[in-house]
């Protein structure tokens, strides 16, 4: 996989889902080859397409996109 595929999918992904998803769910929902995120590819979606990453549920950071105006 690409990064750019990766980008793509995981953008598709969040924008159907606009409260978030973990990395867990994004990972098994997309059925991504990758046990954690790349920290390097995750800094490239922070200022490609806006990826933020909060903490809303326990431990794990909730990925979300802003609005597409």
């Amino acid at each position: 996989m690409t990064y750019f595929e990766f980008r793509d999918r995981i953008e598709r992904r969040l924008r159907k889902t606009p409260r978030g998803l973990s990395w867990k769910a994004l990972r098994d929902q997309l059925a991504l080859p990758y046990e954690r995120a790349c920290p390097e590819w995750t800094k490239r979606l922070e200022h490609e397409i806006g990826l933020k990453r909060v903490r809303r549920e326990g431990p794990a950071l909730i990925w979300t996109l802003p609005p597409k105006t």
